[in-house]
């Protein structure tokens, strides 16, 4: 009898998770579809009106008395949801992405989200045709963010690497906010720079993963506050997720105050990082002082160690990370070799100016053209 209750408990237990997985995935796929077809909506929306005020030759003033009784109508039909500010925001979209090539390409799409669930709109007659398109991968509200984005190539890069590694709303923003795009490209040369654009982050090497500087304001310590090399670390291991992000693509976490021995010493490397789309380990050492030639030097004895006593024999080379408040450039290239897998990267505990970095990216592409022209 026992063995009879357990025997149907346990094909109980196997059915519902069957059914359980079944349902999950049915309703992820609706939300997919109903996302999906929110965006193409509002680009339809979008369209309808720049065509009307294009048609009409109307004058700015009397476009928006128009979109005003528009919303009052629709509203009226409709419910909320439908302000002069909605339906603006669509004619903003439409402009902006009516110009554009899509910059995810099919092939770029995982197959469960390839399937034609959603259809756009043809430029046909009534408009109810639907021909199959992937035009747009991400959610209305994602679009709504990246319209606000001036530069062409940066809204193309965030939208690549919202898309690829499926930033959610607020992941999407601070991104924007904190210049990601801005600071990976003052890290790159020119050709990887016009990469971005098209391709997103694309890690192949180890300067791939670099950005100047690492922006840390989620951790909540105060740059004008009193802290540790060991309240930093503690700061970012409580926010781990959040500092793997921002690291970039590919990371894991290994260990904190990873303790190796070498002739009866103890060392300790604070955080011990895993690059998979490397296929490296990545040591990263806090620095809160003026970066000094000793501190380098004892990141080389880190990263020997691993590559001589840690790494596999088809793992790449380790490669070291100075994580410091204030770095040396010069002290870094006189003391390290040409080809080193050392790097020292600064840190902010806040939101870098995105004014000024937008300014430092456009002088040193003008630098670049000049070179060419000389």
């Amino acid at each position: 009898m026992a063995n009879e209750v357990a025997t149907i408990e346990t094909r109980a237990t196997q059915l519902a998770e069957k059914i359980e997985v079944l349902v999950t995935e049915a309703r992820q796929k609706v939300a997919s579809v109903a996302n999906t077809a929110q965006v193409y909506t509002y680009y339809e929306i979008g369209r309808y009106i720049v065509e009307d005020e294009q048609g009409g030759k109307v004058r700015a003033e009397y476009g928006k008395g128009v979109l005003k009784r528009v919303s009052e109508r629709l509203t009226e039909r409709l419910g909320k949801g439908w302000s002069v500010d909605t339906l603006e925001n669509a004619r903003n979209f439409y402009n902006i992405y009516a110009k554009s090539e899509p910059v995810v390409r099919k092939s770029d799409v995982p197959i469960e989200k390839s399937e034609p669930a959603v259809r756009n709109l043809e430029t046909t007659g009534n408009r109810n045709q639907w021909s199959l398109n992937q035009r747009f991968t991400l959610p209305w509200s994602h679009y709504q963010i990246l319209t606000h984005v001036k530069d062409s190539e940066a809204r193309s890069f965030y939208e690549i690497e919202a898309f690829k590694l499926q930033w959610s709303k607020r992941q999407l923003q601070r991104q924007i906010g904190s210049g990601l795009y801005e600071r990976l490209a003052l890290s790159r040369d020119k050709d990887e720079v016009m990469r971005l654009a098209t391709e997103g982050q694309v890690v192949e090497k180890p300067s791939d993963i670099l950005k100047d500087p690492v922006v840390l304001e989620f951790i909540g310590l105060k740059s004008d506050a009193s802290y540790s090399e060991s309240d930093l670390e503690s700061a970012i291991i409580s926010r781990l997720q959040d500092f793997l992000l921002e690291m970039g693509k590919g990371f894991l976490f290994e260990a904190r105050q990873k303790r190796f021995t070498f002739e009866e010493r103890h060392f300790y490397v604070d955080l011990v990082l895993y690059n998979r789309l490397l296929q490296c380990y990545v040591l990263v050492d806090l620095k809160m002082d003026d970066l000094t030639h000793q501190d380098l030097g004892q990141m080389q004895m880190y990263v020997n160690y691993y590559d001589r006593f840690v790494k596999e024999d088809f793992e790449k080379p380790t490669i070291g990370i100075l994580l410091c408040e204030r770095k040396n450039d010069a002290l870094v290239e006189l003391t390290l070799p040409k080809d080193t897998n050392i790097y020292a990267q600064q840190y902010a505990l806040c939101l870098p100016d995105k004014a000024l970095l937008q300014q430092k990216l456009r002088e040193w592409i003008e630098e670049y053209r000049k070179e060419d022209e000389a």
